[in-house]
């Protein structure tokens, strides 16, 4: 509930769409502020908590270990104040334990990533799906299937050479018109772009590439033979604020509902920042090559020391 909103304070109300717009951008300050200036209450009209960040993926522990061993393995620790490394030891057995439930299946395609290159001849492009559950640790479950703490979920990687995100079949969607709501326009008027093809959006930077475009256009299409109004399908590209850490480049095909429009399909370019931190913690080679038509010679100097006798 707000108070002090009324029907006629058109401005107002255009500064608290804008607001909504840029919700799930904001960090726990920014919320705290605006939880004070518009004296924001429970629907019962009780004061609300301070927010604070909260993780979403779900915490547990490897082997045959319980909270009690540990905390007296600690005391322990603690008592022997001589042996350091013995503390030492103790902690990184006890940080070894500690899982995290997936909250996407897409890495288990990318640890599989050097199989599946073998698979395609080694090389690229190429592209994995899967099926699987995703787990997310919500703190309301609730309407339905919209908020749930385990879900089944399917996901498509698609591999690029990074300097050629373009895709073989992206021409035949390329004056295909999207439903497309801009990270500008959500920020401003917040509008939907309903008269721009896919090519203008590429062309135009809106989208970043080639390539995320065609999954856009395949989502929109498949979304309509699934039965969903195209009225009511809009492409939602993410704010620079709550872009996920990996990504370059983010939209969500969101559909209208009776609980407003709701993300149904994630777009992402990833760029590498999988595979180079799968590479920097395992020490694996998840490199991918390729391989030229005709050999390339590069030209280079190269110093070579003269010995004294």
């Amino acid at each position: 509930m707000v108070g002090g909103l009324h029907n006629g304070n058109e401005r107002l109300i255009q500064k608290i769409e804008l607001i909504l717009r840029k919700l799930d951008g904001m960090n726990e300050e920014e919320i705290k502020e605006i939880i004070k200036e518009y004296n924001i209450k429970s629907p019962l009209k009780n004061d609300l908590s301070e927010p604070f960040p909260f993780n979403l993926m779900f915490q547990t522990k490897i082997g045959p270990k319980d909270d009690n061993t540990e905390d007296k393995n600690k005391e322990k620790c603690k008592n022997v104040s001589n042996n350091k490394n013995l503390n030492s030891t103790n902690t990184n057995n006890n940080m070894n334990n500690v899982a995290f439930l997936r909250p996407e299946t897409a890495q288990g395609i990318f640890v599989n990533f050097k199989k599946l290159l073998e698979y395609n001849g080694g090389k690229t492009p190429f592209a994995g799906a899967q099926l699987g559950l995703g787990f997310r640790n919500e703190i309301s479950p609730r309407n339905g299937l919209l908020r749930v703490r385990e879900f089944q979920m399917a996901e498509i990687e698609y591999f690029v050479n990074p300097k050629k995100k373009n895709h073989e079949k992206y021409y035949l969607f390329k004056y295909l018109m999207l439903p497309l709501y801009p990270r500008d326009n959500q920020l401003t008027d917040g509008v939907v772009i309903k008269n721009m093809t896919l090519e203008e959006a590429v062309e135009k930077n809106i989208i970043a590439n080639e390539a995320l475009a065609y999954f856009l256009a395949r989502t929109y299409l498949f979304l309509l033979k699934c039965g969903i109004n195209k009225d009511g399908i809009r492409f939602r590209q993410h704010l620079k604020t709550e872009m996920a850490h990996y990504a370059n480049d983010c939209w969500d095909a969101e559909i209208l509902t009776s609980f407003g429009f709701i993300e149904v399909v994630g777009h992402a370019d990833r760029s590498a920042y999988d595979l180079q931190h799968h590479m920097k913690y395992t020490g694996a080679n998840l490199y991918a090559c390729e391989k030229y038509n005709e050999p390339i010679e590069v030209e280079y100097v190269k110093m070579i020391p003269i010995k004294l006798k």
